[in-house]
């Protein structure tokens, strides 16, 4: 393997990095916050990272590496053993390599450009860049990719204040920036259908964005997505369908299932005059354990949730 120069000056940020670039690990370690000891031990325990070796053996990390590192640490914030994050990041990878692309979406590494002057028009708190971008983003891709693939992953950097991606206020600024568009956005959507589908965060587990989203993910001109506000008590969700009668009840979490969550859903359904589904991270990671159930998981990815939710309504999807 040659030997590549550019190590030896500091390595770019990741939004203005080239997609060959190739980092030590003592860069990538600086980047996203894991030690080099932990990093090594995903490599040979679990197979999570594969970095390429330099003649002498050192470990070089592509820019692919480095996402990958902030996916696994991302998954193990949200409550999931190590040892089976590789089995959901290869679920999730091939749900997003299906052909299910629109004309004019690229492949991820096309993406970077982009993060790169969103982060320049944050770091500048600069709406009026950070609206512009956002309509060009919007005229280039298709709404999942938007969020799945461009947006939400910047936001997430922010969140976790990683370098070098900035600081609290930065995160603070998109966030309200994000939300409020999408709120306008969801009202868009809003039509005369007299029974919406209904939108609950499990308490706790998700932020208003990632809830928006989803309901951006899940709606459209034919189908109205309600979001119910964060902090919906579970308990209360029956009545709450009772009031409203919606054509069905989604329930949504970025994070790992309590062990008794299948119990609670199961008896949550059978108090429900419509039907209840799952949604986000929880919905991948409780799939199994609610096979036998009457509950539907409409999985995490934005390209198939509103597939499976109208195949369910139809009843041409599987529990």
């Amino acid at each position: 393997m040659p030997v590549i120069t550019e190590l030896a000056r500091p390595a770019q940020p990741l939004g203005q990095a080239l997609q060959g670039d190739l980092f030590p690990i003592r860069e990538v370690s600086r980047l996203t916050g894991i030690n080099p000891v932990t990093l090594r031990a995903w490599e040979r325990r679990y197979g999570l990272i594969q970095p390429t070796r330099t003649e002498s053996g050192h470990r070089l990390y592509s820019m692919h590496d480095v996402e990958t590192v902030r996916e696994i640490l991302g998954w193990i914030d949200r409550g999931v053993a190590v040892s089976k994050v590789g089995k959901i990041l290869a679920k999730t990878r091939a749900a997003r390599e299906a052909p299910q692309a629109m004309p004019g979406d690229s492949e991820s590494g096309d993406y970077l450009p982009w993060q790169g002057q969103l982060k320049r028009a944050v770091g500048g708190f600069d709406e009026t860049h950070l609206e512009r971008l956002y309509g060009q983003i919007f005229s280039s891709y298709s709404l999942s990719v938007v969020f799945q693939d461009i947006l939400m992953p910047f936001w997430r950097q922010l969140a976790q204040h990683q370098e070098p991606y900035g600081h609290t206020s930065e995160w603070l600024f998109f966030d309200q920036f994000l939300r409020s568009r999408i709120s306008q956005r969801l009202l868009l959507q809003r039509g005369s259908q007299p029974r919406p589908v209904l939108l609950a965060a499990l308490a706790g587990q998700c932020r208003e964005l990632e809830l928006l989203v989803a309901a951006l993910m899940l709606g459209s001109a034919e189908m109205e997505v309600r979001v119910l506000a964060l902090g919906q008590p579970f308990d209360e969700l029956t009545l709450v369908c009772e009031k409203i009668k919606p054509q069905a009840l989604v329930l949504f979490s970025n994070h790992a299932p309590a062990p008794e969550l299948p119990r609670r859903l199961n008896r949550l359904a059978l108090t429900l005059e419509c039907p209840l589904m799952l949604a986000g991270d929880v919905a991948e990671l409780a799939q199994d354990s609610l096979s036998a159930s009457p509950v539907g998981c409409l999985g995490n990815d934005g390209r198939l949730m509103m597939q499976r939710l109208r195949q369910f309504l139809s009843g041409t999807l599987d529990t």
